[in-house]
């Protein structure tokens, strides 16, 4: 079956247009217009959404399964057609967008299973002690409500599995909430796709039309009307942290303020012990350097600095990972303004008094290459800015003097996605020493291993502190997502028969 762009905003079911415009950038292939949104498309959207909520609220958990496994089949129904257009507009190879599109549907599958058993809902029930002294204790039970419409941001980096129907869409819909999702401008044909197969899903299983809704953006209206609109009960957002914090602030300074989930940025470090490095340096260089180019370095778990103790050990890793990142080839980055602002970055990195380079290279537009930088902990620890995310296949080392300047530069981090250990045998005081402070630092810790990419399980935190997230006690990634889209309610002496299904 084949699909066309519909080329419109899906607000509750009907496709619909608009006066303004805006075309698509993609990497090739043909481009394509798309209608601007409108604060008055995001009302109708919303206003949809708070319509719908009444009735999705109340839908059983097994329907809400149903629904979710109903996307991931109509996804991939979707197959080459959504490889096509989003290798079009991304850049991405067709390898990297199948694996995402698998991805995707197993997220949404997975929270058709957390619904299936029901764990998330949190029950609990004290019951009531009439004759208790000296004062009685009603019957108490509590469980897990959806907030209400959520409004979700796609990613620029994934445009499958942190977009339309991704991390943050999955989680909500499966709580409870109706989403109207803005769509990212980086991939709006594949938003487009992906919009079509949740609308066929609505259908096929008899869902309220108002539960999902996309509007294309076009300008910075659409996301501030967004996170502004009083209905709007909770926000999920991946991308800058300049872009998240500016809509993280209206969310704050609503006359009614609402949760802001905002995946932001990392440098994710990875911190070499001494023994590890003398027994496998190079190979671990060597691994740095495949982790740190994957996919152009447009990961939000890349690990763009390395902490290691100077000396010879330390030359032999850090000249495997140059000689391995010198035959990287030229990828095609997501757009032209990450392209650019890959540039602007490394100009910063490069022009900073005590950073020298270990390997530079030569971009062409949106083609990226690796460029390797090193400098002092000295250095690293006097400027902040090195702390600083560049979104892109760059590195920085930072030698260190001894242990205790690397147990300073891990002080002195911002919150983090991840932080890596290598380790050996022989570093166990070492790494009892870090453990501490890292695991206040990042929401996943690592070790002996690379930090690009995020497994979708139980387990999995995707989140940090500030800046990586703007919720520290939240995931984007993981069973754990539904969490940000719920809240505890107290039912005190209701009668059984008022009393929700799951608490009866």
């Amino acid at each position: 079956m084949s699909y066309q762009l519909k080329l419109k905003h899906l607000i509750a079911g009907d496709w619909v247009g608009g006066s303004d415009s805006f075309e698509s950038s993609p990497s090739s292939g043909p481009k394509h217009s798309f209608p601007g949104g409108t604060d008055r498309l995001v009302d109708q959207a919303v206003q949809a959404a708070e319509q719908a909520f009444t009735s999705y609220c109340q839908t059983t958990r097994a329907e809400r399964a149903q629904f979710l496994r109903a996307i991931a089949e109509e996804i991939e129904v979707l197959g080459d057609a959504i490889t096509v257009i989003a290798g079009e507009e991304t850049g991405l190879p067709a390898a990297r967008l199948e694996g995402e599109r698998g991805r995707t549907c197993g997220q949404l599958r997975m929270f058709a299973d957390v619904l299936d058993k029901g764990d998330y809902l949190d029950c609990r029930h004290d019951k009531a002690l009439p004759d208790r002294a000296p004062l009685p204790r009603p019957d108490l039970r509590l469980m897990q409500l959806p907030v209400g419409p959520v409004a979700v941001f796609g990613a620029s980096n994934f445009p499958l599995a942190f977009s339309t129907a991704g991390g943050d869409t999955a989680s909500a819909l499966a709580a409870g909430c109706p989403v109207v999702v803005k769509a990212h401008q980086a991939h709006p044909g594949t938003s487009d796709l992906v919009a079509q197969a949740i609308a066929r899903a609505i259908d096929r299983t008899s869902m309220p039309r108002g539960v999902f809704s996309m509007v294309h953006g076009g300008s910075r209206v659409v996301g501030e009307a967004l996170v502004q609109h009083p209905l709007i009960s909770a926000v999920g957002f991946t991308g800058s942290l300049v872009g998240g914090r500016a809509l993280f602030d209206l969310c704050a300074q609503r006359p009614k303020p609402i949760p802001f989930f905002g995946e932001l940025g990392s440098v994710n470090p990875m911190f070499m012990l001494p023994g590890a490095v003398l027994e496998r340096g190079e190979e671990i260089g060597r691994g740095w350097a495949v982790s740190l180019t994957m996919g152009a370095g447009q990961f939000c778990t890349n690990p763009g600095i390395i902490v290691v103790i100077e000396g010879e050990p330390a030359e032999s890793l850090i000249n495997a990972a140059k000689d391995a990142l010198a035959d990287a080839a030229p990828q095609t980055m997501l757009t032209d303004g990450i392209a650019a602002a890959y540039q602007e970055g490394q100009s910063r990195i490069s022009g900073t008094s005590g950073v020298r380079s270990v390997l530079t290279t030569m971009c062409d537009q949106r083609q990226a290459t690796p460029y390797v930088y090193e400098t002092d902990g000295a250095t690293w620890l006097a400027d902040e800015s090195l702390g600083h995310e560049v979104f892109g296949p760059l590195g920085l080392i930072v030698k260190v003097s001894d242990f205790e300047q690397m147990l300073e530069v891990a002080k002195h981090l911002e919150g983090q996605l991840t932080c890596t250990l290598h380790t050996s045998d022989a570093d166990a005081d070492y790494g009892r020493a870090l453990m501490p402070i890292l695991t206040r630092k990042a929401g996943r810790v690592l070790a002996n291993a690379y930090p690009t990419g995020v497994e979708v399980c139980d387990a999995m935190v995707h989140g940090g502190p500030y800046p990586a997230s703007t919720n520290f006690g939240a995931t984007s990634v993981g069973s754990m997502a539904i969490r940000r889209f719920l809240r505890p309610v107290c039912f005190q002496d209701i009668p059984e028969n008022l009393l929700p299904n799951d608490l009866r």
